[in-house]
């Protein structure tokens, strides 16, 4: 059994980014300019937020958080949005969720301009990425793929279940790794799956991404499957200084033994998904996607 260290991965990933930023900048272009808008006082969203800002120094991106109070009004919000989308400064710009329950997330990410929606998550590039178009992909769908391709895990032909059917990363994980060059077939389980437990046995690889924390147990998994934990759950713990810890979707310590490679909680999936966001940032900057 192998550990897929995202931390590792995710280092090795910023210095190649930053390489080719400043390679970029000594050819005469802007600094790529990132921007994230944060409505609220989120703890998780601030954290997060600032990791970005940390991030992008790192790679040598201009960065900047726009900060809105939790009564910001929607019209108020997709005025923000609209300024961001005509700026020619910005090359991309991300608003980050969860928003405060009077605002739609979905009029939201309509609101952003395609070519600077770096999230991925507009339905323009969402249409993009299902047609095997040049787009920006979802940051934790594109995190998996680095690290399955870091490992030299084999893909091809194999079962691939996918535990999540959201938006955000089951479907479109799934779109992804049936698609030439992973050519999995995929399986996409959800709440009203027949016989979880034997379909999830089925697959060479799971991805787990419903968000109930240790769902995945040694049953449900075959010896020598690859298992990639998405899921990340904040429980209560007296043995830690925060008075929490993080839980994965997967019951790490029954099943890790099973498998040939697994991923952590934390330290797998989730210092991949900052990296996804600087590489659709400078994609922004190069106009890769959007000629």
């Amino acid at each position: 059994m192998q550990i897929i260290d995202g931390k590792e991965v995710a280092a090795s990933l910023r210095r190649e980014i930053a390489a080719e930023v400043a390679a970029w900048v000594a050819g005469g272009n802007r600094t790529p300019h990132l921007v994230a808008i944060l409505v609220g006082n989120d703890g998780a969203s601030q954290t997060y937020v600032g990791h970005k800002e940390k991030c992008c120094g790192e790679v040598g991106f201009r960065s900047t958080v726009l900060r809105l109070p939790e009564e910001t009004s929607e019209e108020t919000l997709l005025g923000e949005i609209a300024r961001l989308n005509a700026d020619p400064q910005v090359d991309g710009f991300i608003v980050q969720l969860p928003l405060p329950k009077h605002i739609s997330e979905q009029r939201v990410i309509e609101a952003i301009d395609p070519k600077k929606d770096v999230d991925g998550f507009h339905p323009v590039n969402t249409g993009r990425m299902i047609s095997g178009l040049p787009s920006y992909l979802p940051a934790t769908p594109d995190g998996i793929l680095e690290l399955l391709k870091y490992y030299g895990i084999e893909t091809a032909g194999r079962h691939c279940v996918v535990i999540g059917r959201s938006n955000i990363v089951g479907r479109p994980i799934a779109n992804l790794l049936s698609q030439k060059g992973w050519d999995c077939t995929v399986t996409l389980c959800h709440s009203r799956t027949k016989d979880l437990k034997k379909v999830v046995r089925g697959g060479d690889i799971v991805i787990a991404a419903l968000g109930k924390a240790e769902f995945v147990t040694a049953d449900m998994v075959k010896d020598g499957a690859v298992v990639v934990d998405v899921g990340i759950t904040r429980v209560p713990s007296d043995k830690t200084k925060s008075g929490w810890k993080l839980l994965g979707d997967v019951k790490f310590d029954e099943v890790a033994p099973k498998c040939s490679y697994i991923t952590p909680v934390p330290g797998g999936v989730g210092p991949m998904t900052i990296i996804s966001l600087m590489k659709n940032t400078l994609k922004a900057a190069r106009r890769e996607v959007y000629k």
